[in-house]
């Protein structure tokens, strides 16, 4: 099951910066082997947007989210050292 580790503000980020990277490979305006980087770091900014979970932050265990939201039952966990 997963959860929410992102808060609204940074869902509303990832959501209008992930679409506009993606405009702008898609447009034209960024061509090549950069248009398509643009397009693919805007496409997963806009996925992770969507979904409200972001893979990166369950590993370094960080969460933009609300206190109150359900918290994740590994973060929940011990780091080993």
């Amino acid at each position: 099951m997963m959860f929410r580790n992102e808060g609204g503000v940074d869902r509303t980020v990832r959501l209008l910066g992930g679409t506009a990277l993606m405009a702008v490979g898609w447009s034209g305006v960024a061509t090549g082997t950069f248009g398509m980087a643009l397009t693919g770091v805007g496409g997963i900014a806009l996925l992770t947007g969507l979904a409200g979970w972001c893979p990166a932050y369950s590993l370094i265990h960080l969460s933009t989210a609300r206190s109150g939201a359900k918290p994740c039952a590994q973060c929940d966990r011990p780091r080993r050292s």
